[in-house]
């Protein structure tokens, strides 16, 4: 069904009214010279691709960067950045009878395209056009993304076409206040066989913790029961000190002790919490790394406690590496979600300032939440995130992230509204490590906006929108973005 809808929607959206006469390209260059309808296109916009529905391209995915229309003509420049390699396809209206002994493209077998195909087999390049239509395509079937901008013109043989095309390239667009907001974050100083890390700590499955922390923080720790029912076999190891040596660990003594970093294949952000204590009658020394304590715990030194307590743990900076800091840190209503997610890194004061996205609740609540890392390659590079591979283990441990492929602009990632999510701190459903699907009008020009889990659904139930994860090489796009408190999202 959601292969016809979307081929529905092709033809009728973006084919506008293929009715009459089928120009030739000389008669057609001839009317354009005449009729001097011409417009200035300049734009920048994410898209995200939906199944070519061109006939023998039914395994192949486009995104239509100009819509075709008859009787219009683009010319211009193309820069464009993707998720995944792509072609430049630009195509040319042309007579049926002209289609013979060259490539061609069409929807319906009566409006014929000649079809140029410019294989740069990148994910990103810069190209001037000439033609009828211009998208980019993959012969894989897998969805990608591209942002794309276009500084041109349109040549039209008619207004009613010239406003027609225009609809379809400017759609509404939705202003929200703070949509990007800063938010500093509390960092603490663990160490990883010897040398330090640097991490914030943003929830808990154990709710006593949670408050603990937050209070010696003074940064609100959200309690998130659901991580504790994932594959703790798969998590980081956060070794936490319950006495011995007076420290500014989380319980008052020596730092914590990490068992990866970002730079292991094994890294998650959610860290599984293991105390230690300390037997009666030790010497009590500082402890650098999981051998340290291994063999202090051999020696029977020491006793080790899997409390089965899940924290999201993301290191921000860790021997060798550190999360990428954003060059452009002035924020505005406009200021992109893609890209570097951190503002500011303050080792000596352990602090961060993180990049913190609007976006609603199950219920309609403004919520802000922070991104740190994500999986796989592809969408996380696009979005400036630090590509987590361990992250498609946790998928019994996630809630659901809706971003938007089209419709109504915004401040969202893909370039449309901000998202929704459908759990949020203090449902039993809540877990900081997000599921994102993406959801897309059938029709554009209808898009409404949509606030809650109830709006989704209602779209979903009368075929409105078509909801779908998001995946790139099958795999599905994880990733680790927490709802935070902030001063302006207490009510």
């Amino acid at each position: 069904m959601h292969s016809e809808h979307m081929n529905r929607y092709f033809i009728l959206g973006t084919i506008a009214v293929i009715v009459g006469v089928i120009f030739s390209i000389p008669l057609l260059s001839n009317q354009l010279a005449d009729a001097k309808i011409i417009k200035k296109i300049q734009f920048t916009q994410t898209i995200t691709s939906n199944q070519d529905p061109g006939q023998g391209h039914g395994n192949e995915q486009m995104a239509i960067v100009l819509p075709p229309n008859n009787g219009t003509l683009y010319d211009g420049s193309l820069t464009y950045t993707s998720s995944e390699p792509v072609q430049v396809i630009i195509l040319h209206q042309i007579d049926k009878s002209d289609s013979k002994g060259q490539p061609t493209w069409t929807v319906d077998g009566n409006t014929i395209y000649a079809e140029t195909i410019i294989d740069s087999n990148s994910n990103g390049g810069s190209i001037h056009f000439t033609g009828s239509a211009v998208g980019l395509h993959s012969t894989n079937s897998s969805l990608f993304t591209v942002t794309a901008s276009v500084d041109g013109w349109i040549r039209s043989t008619t207004p009613e076409m010239m406003q027609k095309v225009t609809q379809i390239i400017s759609e509404n667009t939705l202003k929200i206040s703070r949509a990007e907001i800063s938010v500093k974050i509390p960092m603490h100083k663990a160490l990883y066989n010897g040398d330090p890390v640097y991490y914030i700590i943003t929830d808990s499955s154990n709710s006593n913790d949670a408050s603990q922390i937050s209070n010696n923080q003074g940064w609100k720790v959200q309690p998130a029961p659901l991580l504790a029912q994932g594959p703790q076999e798969m998590l980081n190891k956060i070794y936490v000190f319950t006495n011995g040596i007076s420290g500014n660990g989380t319980k008052g003594f020596q730092d914590e002790v990490f068992s990866n970093t970002p730079q292991d294949n094994q890294y998650t952000p959610l860290s599984l919490m293991v105390e230690v204590s300390w037997n009666i009658g030790e010497t009590p020394v500082v402890l650098h790394s999981v051998k340290d304590i291994r063999v202090a715990n051999m020696t029977s030194k020491l006793n080790l406690l899997n409390t089965g307590t899940v924290m999201n743990t993301p290191q921000i900076v860790w021997p060798n590496g550190q999360v990428s800091v954003r060059d452009d840190t002035t924020l505005t209503d406009q200021t992109s979600y893609a890209g570097d997610q951190v503002l500011d890194i303050d080792t000596a004061n352990k602090s961060v300032i993180f990049l913190a996205h609007r976006g609603w609740g199950p219920d309609g609540k403004t919520i802000y939440y922070i991104v740190t890392s994500g999986t796989p390659e592809g969408p996380a590079k696009m979005m400036g995130l630090m590509n987590t591979p361990s992250l498609s283990t946790l998928s019994s441990s996630t809630r659901d992230l809706y971003h938007f492929a089209n419709g109504i602009k915004g401040a969202g990632p893909f370039g449309f509204q901000e998202g929704i999510t459908n759990a949020q701190p203090g449902d039993s459903s809540y877990s900081p490590i997000c599921k994102v699907s993406l959801i897309t009008w059938i029709d554009p020009q209808s898009a409404t906006l949509l606030e809650n889990m109830d709006d989704i659904n209602t779209a979903k139930y009368s075929n409105s929108i078509s909801v779908q994860p998001s995946t790139a090489s099958n795999i599905n796009y994880l990733i680790d973005c927490p709802i935070i408190e902030t001063p302006k999202s207490k009510s």
